[in-house]
This record gives structure tokens, C-alpha cells and sequence, in this order.
């Protein structure tokens, strides 16, 4: 059974939109808004931060179709850069995924999870139940994300199918609950709750050159809550009819999603104003909207939403990640373990592997600070993958591509430039956050070349 790969195409268009989608969507669109109004302080430039984050995730997720459906494997970006590139380069992305991006926002969305469980149940917090060293604690709110976390990786040793399945509920619903919000938002603004003069003035009357750095480093909680979405090159091998259904299921998933985001920032505005998005309790802004068009029932709606996007996000990065730890150890660039399949053609060693990590990063307190680390790091592969798909064209011009991203070579290269202009502004901003990632990603090359020589 080691030997067997996770071939069976259970996934079709449907489950691989929702998987992204599910991914995509957690807690970020109902909190990051409030820190990039405190940044950035005029409506145009808060919509500005969503709609270039939008064109980003859109012109990389075009990119990615065109390598997805090329190299149809488990394994996605990891196998995108070692083909492109060289086996450090996939090794150091596969290093960087477990180590810290997907585990640790598994990690963070777990205690999201369990923090607005909170709401609903008091005794569910953040004290140390009687054992902590520094961060490291014990605590009713860390020990519920990790139930979260195990309950979920036990339900995906079902197969893959099942995983898909509760994805497909739990985005449908929360797909259709913010939907709501925005249609509510829009309908009880203009009964009265809503003020078109919050979006006066649109920008700032006067520009200096800080500003772009401002704006720069704004974007990181919006890229952040746009993320994901390339989880579903991770399960390429399960789709059926890759070379059609993931391209188009990168457009559908990052394309719905982008624009939700967006309303919602336009409601966010529309009716609290940008003083109202800047000071929403706890940063709590979807909260602060639905209390004031809902009354106190508002906290309460917007609780069961967050609880239903969390989870749902959750499922998604279970249910992808692991197969790139299946990839990686079919190569020889992981715990061997990892390459087994159960009897439902699912790796469920690395499933438990990534729930163990995770869970001693929830225990940790770190995972908030380990993903401000990273996402330097997530748009340098970011860009080396969008580089790589231009270095593929050149090198195997004749290779078979189902699907060419279109507009080349203006979108891949405007994508570069413009993921490159955020990550110089990362620098210079938050070097302390950029160095760190960078430093996390450049501790992976001792230990691939220990991994090679081992293998030899």
C-alpha cells in the first residue's frame, strides 16, 4: 500500500471552486479591515488595498492555472518549483509549508475557531490552566482549536471525497452567509443605517512618496485573507480532469471570492465609516457592522458566521496540505512515513504529522507572530513559481500545456513586478518580519542538503 498514489479522480469542478474558496475564507475579511483603515485613513485607499489585492491573487491564480495543468500532481506549487527550478527550490517551499505557513495558520485558524466559540461560552478563554513557560500554556481556548484541528484530520482519513464534502457545506454556507451580510449591509444602509458621505473625501488631498510604503505594508492583512488559494493545486492528482478543472476552478474560486471582499469593505464603509472600521472593538469589524444594523442580535449572527468560516477554512487546509508532504516523501525530501496511504488512498501519516505540528504551535502562542514572519516569504515563492512557469515557456517550449494562462507574457510578468514592489516596501516597513521569514526559509537548505546526503 506504501507504494500506491492518491490517483483516484474523486474531485470535480464543484469540490476543487469550494476547496479554494473554503480556503480562502476564514476570520481575515471580518477583522483585517480595521488595522488597514487605522493605516491607510481614506475609503479610496482601503479599496484600493482590496482591489489590488484582488488583481494580485487573480493574475497569480491565471499563472498557476497554466503549471497546474501541465504537472496535474500531488504536490502542487512543491512540484512547480523543483520542475522549474531545481529540488532545493521545491524542498524550501515544502520546508517553509510545514514549518510554519500551512501549520501555522492551521494553528491561527484553530484558535480563531476557539476564540469566537468564546462568545458563546465564557468559560472558554486564554488562561493558563495551571502549566505555562512563557508563551508555551495550556489553555481551554488552545486545547478547543486543537480538538478542531484532530477532529477534522480524522475526518479527512475517510478520503478524500469526504473532506471535499463537508468543505462543500461549509462554504456554500458561508459563502451564502456573507453574501447575505453584503445584501443586508446594502438594503439596511439605504433604509437609513448607511451614509454615502462616509466616502468623502475618497483619498487624501495631498501625496507623498510614504504613502506607497504605507500602502504597501497595509496589504499584508489583505493578501493574508486572500490566501490559500492555491490549495488546490496540492490535490491535482484527485481531480478529475485536472488540466480543465483546476484553471477553471482558480478563476471561479479566487474571482467570487475577491469580489465579496470587496462589497463587504463597501458596506464596511458605506455604513460604519472609516472611524467606525478604525475603532471596531477588538478589530471586530463585521461584528461592529452587524451589531449596528441587527442590534445586540448582531454579535451574536456574526459569531455563528465566523464559527462556520473558520471551521470550513480549517477543513480545506487539512485536507490540501498534507499532500504536499506526501510529494515531498515520495522524493526522498521528508519523513519517510509520510508516503504511506491508508486504505482510502489518503496520506495519513502526513495528515497526523501536520495536526501534531500544528497543535504544538497552537500550544506555543507563537503562530500569530510566525505568520507575520512568513508572508515575506509566501510572495518570494510566490514569485519564483509565477518565474518559473516564464523559465518552463523558455526552456520546454514545447511541452503540452492544456491550458495558457492568458495575456502572457503581460500577466505573469505585471504579477512579478507587482509582488516584487510589495515585497521591497516589506522591507524597508517591517524589515524585523521580512528578515525573520526569509531567515525561516534559508534555515531549509542545511537540512535539504543533510536530506540528500542521506538519501545517497
Amino acid at each position: 500500500m506504501k507504494d500506491a498514489s492518491p490517483t483516484s479522480k474523486k474531485l470535480n469542478l464543484f469540490d476543487s471552486a469550494m476547496i479554494i474558496m473554503g480556503s480562502m475564507i476564514g476570520s481575515g475579511i471580518f477583522i483585517v479591515s480595521a488595522d488597514i483603515a487605522r493605516s491607510v485613513h481614506t475609503p479610496g485607499m482601503l479599496l484600493a488595498v482590496w482591489v489590488l489585492t484582488a488583481v494580485i491573487t487573480l493574475m497569480g491564480a491565471l499563472s498557476y492555472g497554466e503549471l497546474s495543468a501541465m504537472m496535474p500532481k500531488a504536490g502542487g506549487q512543491y512540484i512547480y518549483l523543483k520542475e522549474a527550478f531545481s529540488p532545493l527550490f521545491g524542498f524550501l517551499y515544502g520546508w517553509t509549508l510545514f514549518t510554519v505557513i500551512q501549520t501555522g495558520t492551521i494553528a491561527a485558524v484553530g484558535v480563531a475557531f476557539a476564540k469566537f466559540s468564546g462568545v458563546l461560552f465564557p468559560f472558554i478563554n486564554d488562561e493558563p490552566l495551571g502549566f505555562s513557560i512563557g508563551t508555551f500554556a495550556i489553555t481551554n481556548q488552545r486545547i478547543i482549536g486543537i480538538i478542531a484541528v484532530w477532529l477534522l484530520t480524522f475526518l479527512n482519513l475517510r478520503g478524500v471525497k469526504s473532506g471535499a464534502m463537508i468543505q462543500n457545506i461549509f462554504t456554500v454556507t458561508k459563502v451564502g452567509a456573507l453574501l447575505l451580510v453584503v445584501l443586508v449591509g446594502f438594503g439596511l444602509g439605504m433604509s437609513g443605517n448607511g451614509n454615502v458621505q462616509n466616502f468623502q473625501p475618497l483619498f487624501p488631498s495631498e501625496w507623498e512618496w510614504g504613502m506607497v510604503g504605507i500602502f504597501a505594508a497595509a496589504m499584508v492583512g489583505s493578501l493574508f485573507s486572500s490566501d490559500a488559494w492555491n490549495n488546490i493545486t496540492f490535490t491535482a492528482g484527485e481531480i478529475q480532469n485536472p488540466q480543465r478543472n483546476i484553471p477553471l476552478s482558480l478563476l471561479i474560486g479566487t474571482g467570487v471570492v475577491s469580489l465579496l471582499y470587496i462589497l463587504a469593505n463597501v458596506v464596511y464603509i458605506y455604513v460604519l465609516g472609516m472611524d467606525g472600521i478604525a475603532g471596531a472593538k477588538s478589530d471586530r469589524v463585521g461584528t461592529a457592522l452587524l451589531e449596528n444594523l441587527l442590534g445586540p442580535w448582531g454579535e451574536l449572527v456574526m459569531t455563528g458566521l465566523i464559527l462556520i468560516s473558520t471551521f470550513g477554512c480549517l477543513n480545506g487546509m487539512i485536507l490540501s496540505g498534507a499532500r504536499v508532504y506526501y510529494a515531498m516523501a515520495k522524493d526522498g525530501y521528508f519523513l519517510k512515513p509520510a508516503e504511506k496511504l491508508n486504505a482510502n488512498q489518503v496520506p495519513s501519516n502526513a495528515l497526523f504529522l501536520q495536526a501534531g505540528w500544528a497543535s504544538l504551535l497552537t500550544l506555543s502562542g507563537k503562530y500569530g507572530d510566525l505568520l507575520d514572519y512568513v508572508i515575506f516569504a509566501v510572495l518570494i515563492f510566490y514569485i519564483l513559481t509565477v518565474a518559473g512557469l516564464i523559465r518552463l515557456r523558455i526552456t520546454q517550449p514545447d511541452r503540452e500545456r492544456p491550458y495558457k494562462v492568458i495575456g502572457y507574457p503581460f500577466v505573469p510578468v505585471l504579477y512579478i513586478v507587482l509582488a516584487t514592489f510589495i515585497c521591497v516596501f516589506l522591507l524597508v516597513m517591517k524589515p524585523e518580519f521580512s528578515f525573520a521569514g526569509l531567515g525561516i526559509v534559508l534555515l531549509g537548505v542545511p537540512v535539504y542538503f543533510w536530506t540528500k546526503n542521506k538519501n545517497r
